[in-house]
């Protein structure tokens, strides 16, 4: 996992920080310090998970989408998943070797499970309960 995820979660706990605000992109990257169009790219994939709302104009921003207690950390895995937790070889093994013609079958079971482990565990914490080590 790149660090889309601790993007995503710092942009969300800025959000749920300072709920009656309107955050920009430049403040939120401010936080982070990266570039707002990297943040801007991560807004607009957790906002088409509905996890962000957004209002346009001079005058605009974003807000959380959803109340902090109804964001799982499960549900921002989702978001910025895109590739297997163990990553993927290129290559195709030799089908005539024995390990080779059953190698990719076992790493996909076990990143099936290291997958499932990761989203099992995100799922039991919420964005309001993550935040509330910052206050």
């Amino acid at each position: 996992m790149n660090g889309q995820f601790q993007i995503a979660i710092h942009i969300l706990t800025l959000l749920d920080a300072a709920p009656d605000d309107l955050l920009s992109s430049e403040y939120i990257a401010g936080s982070i310090n990266i570039n707002p169009a990297l943040v801007r790219k991560e807004i607009s994939n957790l906002r088409n998970f509905g996890l962000i709302t957004s209002k346009e104009g001079k005058a605009g921003g974003y807000t959380l989408g959803l109340p902090a207690h109804k964001i799982f950390f499960s549900d921002v895995y989702k978001a910025i998943k895109h590739q297997p937790p163990l990553g993927q070889a290129k290559n195709m093994p030799n089908p005539a070797c024995p390990v080779g013609r059953q190698i990719n079958q076992h790493l996909n079971t076990l990143a099936q499970d290291v997958d499932n482990a990761i989203f099992n565990k995100l799922n039991t914490i919420t964005l309001a309960a993550f935040s509330q080590k910052f206050k």
